[in-house]
């Protein structure tokens, strides 16, 4: 966004019509309640305070702000950094920003923003992120003690400050350098109601910890210390506490050490204590008067603090020692006069404390090469303070206000016509109000104000404030900018606000009256020579060096130079430091007395811009031009948007101007030249040029990308090409040998299908063509026959061998099997159904061999034509089945009905558990005898019986393993019909009836004991309580006949499970079994461990 596109009122006042005062407030008024700050004046900023955080700060401005140039963007005060950065860095050219204004208008915080604008915007690196950051948080330090609240500011500057910041060519910050000008140390003993003293003696006392506050025996309540007003001690929006420790961190980044910090604060508690220091009158014995000190504890704790004797400490205070070139005479000194040499003392420890931690900053920031290096100077400095009683401090504050001013005046409106002048430009001479008279009547070196001050201080005699205003009337009786109560008199004017003790100078910003009561003493600015040395003489390091005046052997009887007289010379080398570079304005606006928001006084703004000159200044630029440029740098910088000058132009440099510009077509009037310049009026047209610049530069750029792109592509092109020639060499190479590879294994292979085909040929001569079929017909036929005949000789001879001859040749493998389904599907299962008489058995059996064929063969084969010889054996075998077949239903007729039961349970226990069961094998020949607790003789089991009321099926002694803790307990176990019975081992109770609907599974070992699991269904009574775990003697019997008990009730299958380890289900919760098999010498004892209180582990054989 440019600066006239989208702006609230005048962006640049120079454009601004009407131009008289009432629109220049108006459009300031307008931009300010629309949160524009930032107004334009040529190349000056003006700045409004706006006593409140604005969204238009930070690194996204900065970033913005640094790609544009001055006039593209909205006014900022980064524009003006910018402006002041890049023309250090590009032009070689060292800057100033002068920062100016009243008190309370923000120029503390302007120069904040022009210090980490440009520690943004310059190069990054670990030493210049430390040199930034040293230079960034001296501010920090400088602030709290230097400043403090006002009844116009909460955080104003009470001293100035001027910073010249050293670049290296590359404009990465090197170090920099701070002077600090008239710190207002009265403010240290006395300040009036509604403000404060330094921030740093609130900060300590709300800050530090109380370990801290007992070593500088201090109290945290601040209305403790005299010093402190304590009815202003806390202030909006500002926290003490947190402040001091910013300030601490601050003081260790700018290169304090840890014992220097304690140090500073052992004198800030000396100050804050040296006012809790009470006097008194005392008589000596010859009558004359004196002072002593009432509170002794409170010496004697500052004493500690500085490593002196409370009384070299009191005797200084309390005393003065005169010394001449032949004698010291000591005298007393009066209350009063020890008052004053106590606030004496208390403000030349924190003035001199103040010195040294600048200079402490500088020898941390400044550079130690002396090459030359390019400097950009920022001076925040008190602004112009008219008070209601104004005294040397306010008067020495508005000559460094007038001296600026000058410079302003003499830099931006004098200069401004006298380089049209010299140029030959055309020019309407504006007048203007020059305060050079103003600064000579403070200054001038014999007739000057300042001048008579010191010549009062250092005349003998009675001299005193009085005699000091006398001469000021004598003197200056008749000039213009001077007037007192005598001068009045003398012209038969009265004005009854002008005091007796009072005189007022006509400032640029207006009449400002000053009393002269402590002119003198504050010009003195004496310390007692005793109390140097005595601060000499302590143990303080600190005080040793602020003080080494106090040193015996450097004592010098020379009067040490006023304070009027080091802050004029101070002001001398600003002002020539400030001549030396280019400047660059700020000039900062307090829109309202009060520090709100919003409010806009038209009244006070409008006294503030008169005194800052600002219709002048746009007068000024209006008549004049608004950009001028010695020729040879404005044709070096814009040579390249005219063919002509570009890219060398070989004539005079104001020539090659006139051609750039005669091809752009600029309007004549938008230009002028003079002897050595090029002038330009509007911004618009130096934006114009920087626009074609920036896009004739980009077309440069991309000319040059391309023909280095074009020579990159080529040599590219050239090595790939190269290279592509290699590699296809090598390829074809490779490609041929596999080629040849190929051809040759061709050859070879047909070779040999011709030399077979000719011995096949060659072959044929010597054997008939059929021969190879009837030897292969009778190998077939002979290996049919052999396993047919095999097979026939090795059939199993007993019901239960399931054994079979395998196959000698995997063809057979399929037919084999088959037969072996038919062999025992004839034998067995005839067996099994008792079928009568044999009838139907034959014929089913031939034609399951008739149909055997296709599948003995399912494809092509040729041994299918040798099938007729398979279907001859396997009738043989078959009849020979049906005659066993026979024999097995004659013997089955033969056995009693509880024989056939008998068989069909050990048919069941081989079904359930052969190959699965360790014991199965012993169990098969031994019979099922049901009945192993004699239950017919015992009348007390039968009676068990009766609880089912079902046939028994099976009675015997089982072992019950406790759920608790794995021991057995012996049980009766019953089986009937329906129901399983466990009855205590004598029988005489019953224990548990379990129904077998309600037995879902039944988990057993596979090794040879006889441990089994009842699982029981969760919906039952008994099956809430749990599984059963029990022990057997007779498993295989007791589980089949559970088996067949099951199916016959419930017509369902009980799954026996056969496994080492299983889960039982209890009241308490689940339990995992796990079966080991325990050692050979341990016999077939069952022995259960609990291990956990969900695992049971059982050792048996």
């Amino acid at each position: 966004m440019s600066l006239l596109e989208g702006s609230v009122g005048v962006g640049d006042m120079v454009l601004l019509e009407p131009l008289n005062e009432e629109s220049l407030l108006k459009n300031l008024d307008k931009r300010f309640q629309q949160k524009e700050i930032y107004t334009y004046i040529g190349n000056v900023v003006i700045s409004v305070n706006p006593y409140e955080q604005l969204p238009i700060f930070g690194p996204e401005f900065i970033d913005k702000y640094k790609e544009y140039n001055f006039y593209e963007l909205k006014p900022h005060i980064y524009a003006l950094a910018n402006e002041a950065y890049q023309s250090l860095k590009d032009h070689d050219r060292d800057q100033c920003i002068i920062i100016t204004g009243e008190s309370g208008s923000g120029k503390t915080e302007a120069s904040k923003l022009v210090m980490s604008y440009v520690a943004a915007v310059c190069e990054k690196g670990k030493e210049v992120n430390s040199v930034k950051e040293q230079l960034l948080q001296s501010n920090p330090v400088l602030e709290a003690f230097g400043n403090a609240k006002t009844t116009r500011n909460n955080n104003s500057s009470r001293f100035g400050k001027y910073m010249d910041i050293e670049f290296d060519f590359k404009g990465s910050p090197l170090g920099g350098v701070i002077t600090n000008y008239l710190l207002e140390k009265s403010r240290v003993v006395k300040h009036i109601k509604g403000e404060r003293n330094f921030h740093i003696f609130y900060q300590l006392l709300a800050g530090a910890d109380n370990q801290l506050l007992k070593a500088l025996r201090l109290e945290r309540d601040g209305s403790h210390y005299s010093y402190l007003n304590y009815e202003a001690s806390r202030v909006d929006g500002m926290d003490d506490a947190a402040n001091f420790r910013m300030v601490q961190n601050a003081m260790g980044i700018t290169g304090f050490s840890t014992e220097e910090i304690q140090q500073i604060l052992e004198v800030i508690a000396m100050v804050l204590k040296l006012g809790n220091v009470e006097l008194g009158d005392e008589f000596q014995a010859n009558g004359v008067a004196g002072s002593s000190i009432r509170d002794e504890k409170v010496v004697k704790e500052i004493s500690d603090l500085m490593g002196l004797q409370p009384e070299v400490l009191e005797r200084a205070l309390c005393s003065r020692t005169m010394e001449t070139n032949k004698e010291k005479v000591v005298t007393t000194l009066t209350k009063i006069q020890a008052c004053y040499a106590r606030d004496a003392l208390a403000k030349n420890i924190y003035s001199r404390l103040f010195n040294w931690i600048v200079n402490r900053i500088n020898e941390n920031i400044k550079v130690s090469d002396s090459a030359k290096k390019k400097v950009m100077g920022v001076l925040d400095i008190y602004g112009f303070e008219i008070l209601e009683d104004n005294s040397f401090e306010q008067f020495v504050i508005n000559y460094c206000n007038e001296k600026l001013q000058q410079v302003f005046i003499g830099m931006t409106l004098r200069e401004e016509q006298e380089e049209y002048m010299k140029e030959g430009i055309p020019w309407d001479k504006i007048e203007y109000f020059d305060n050079s008279i103003i600064c000579n009547l403070i200054e001038h070196n014999q007739q000057g104000i300042l001048a008579m001050l010191d010549e009062e201080c250092l005349r003998p005699g009675m001299v005193s404030d009085s005699t000091f205003l006398a001469k000021l009337n004598q003197i200056f009786s008749k000039h213009n900018y001077y007037e007192s109560r005598v001068t009045q008199n003398a012209q038969h004017q009265h004005d009854p606000n002008l005091g007796l003790s009072c005189f007022r100078i006509q400032h640029y910003a207006g009449k400002v009256t000053y009393n002269v009561n402590g002119f003198l003493d504050k010009n003195n600015d004496l310390l007692f020579r005793d109390l140097s040395q005595a601060l000499w003489s302590s143990r303080h390091p600190l005080l040793q060096i602020m003080f080494p005046e106090g040193d015996p052997k450097q004592v010098s009887l020379k009067r040490p130079p006023t304070a009027g007289t080091q802050f004029k010379n101070s002001i001398a080398t600003l002002m020539k430091n400030l001549y030396s570079k280019n400047p660059n304005y700020i000039r900062c606006i307090k829109p309202n007395e009060h520090q709100r928001k919003g409010l806009f006084s038209s009244e006070l703004v409008g006294t503030q811009a008169r005194y800052l000159g600002l219709l002048e200044n746009i007068r000024v630029r209006r008549a004049g031009y608004a950009y001028r440029q010695v020729y040879s740098a404005f044709l070096n910088r814009y040579r390249m948007l005219s063919r002509s000058t570009w890219p060398q132009w070989r004539g005079q440099a104001r020539e090659g101007v006139e051609k750039l510009l005669e091809e752009l077509s600029l309007d004549s009037g938008e230009v002028a030249f003079g002897r050595t310049k090029i002038f330009i009026r509007s911004p618009k047209t130096l934006f114009y040029l920087e626009e074609k610049r920036r896009l004739r530069i980009y077309e440069l750029v991309t000319l040059v990308q391309k023909m280095y792109r074009g020579w990159r592509c080529r040599t590219n092109y050239q090595l790939m090409r190269k290279s592509q020639i290699l590699i296809s060499a090598w390829f074809r190479g490779n490609m041929q040998k596999k080629r040849y590879g190929k051809i040759k294994a061709s050859t070879l292979l047909i070779q040999a299908f011709v030399r077979g085909w000719k011995i096949r040929k060659e072959y044929r001569r010597y054997f008939r063509s059929g021969a190879a079929l009837y030897l292969s017909n009778f190998i077939y036929r002979r290996m049919v026959q052999k396993f047919l005949l095999g097979l026939r000789n090795n059939l199993p001879s007993k019901i239960t061998d399931h054994s079979w001859l395998p196959p000698p040749y995997k063809v057979f493998t399929r037919a084999n099997q088959e037969l072996k389904k038919i062999f025992h599907h004839c034998r067995v299962s005839k067996l099994l159904e008792g079928v009568k008489g044999g009838e139907g058995l034959f014929p089913s059996n031939l034609f399951c061999i008739q149909v055997s064929p296709p599948l003995l063969f399912p494809t092509p084969h040729p041994l299918s034509k040798h099938i007729w010889s398979l279907v001859l054996t396997l009738s043989i075998s078959t009849l020979g089945s049906f005659f066993l077949s026979v024999q097995c239903k004659k013997y089955l007729d033969q056995l009693s009905p509880e024989k056939k039961e008998i068989l069909k349970e050990k048919l069941c226990a081989s079904e359930l558990f052969k190959d699965k069961k360790a014991s199965y094998p012993q169990s098969v020949p031994v019979p099922f005898r049901g009945d192993y607790v004699m239950f017919h003789e015992k009348h007390i089991l039968q009676k068990l019986q009766h609880e089912a009321d079902e046939p028994m099926l099976m009675a015997e002694t089982v072992n019950k393993v406790n759920r608790a803790n794995g021991k057995m307990a012996p049980r009766i176990l019953l089986l009937t019909k329906g129901h399983v019975i466990l009855a205590d081992s004598k029988g005489s109770k019953v224990k548990t009836v379990i129904g077998l609907e309600h037995v879902s599974e039944v988990s057993v070992s596979s090794l040879q004991n006889g441990l089994f699991a009842l699982h029981l269904n969760e919906i039952s009574s008994v099956g809430s309580k749990g599984d059963f775990l029990l022990v057997s003697e007779h498993a295989i019997e007791l589980l089949t006949k559970l088996y067949q008990a099951t199916l016959d009730k419930v017509k369902r299958q009980l799954p026996i499970t056969v496994t080492e380890e299983f889960t039982v289900k209890f009241k308490e919760g689940n339990m995992t079994v796990k079966v080991i098999q325990s050692p050979k010498k341990a016999g077939n004892k069952i022995t259960c461990k609990k291990k956990g209180s969900n695992h049971l582990e059982v050792s048996a054989q």
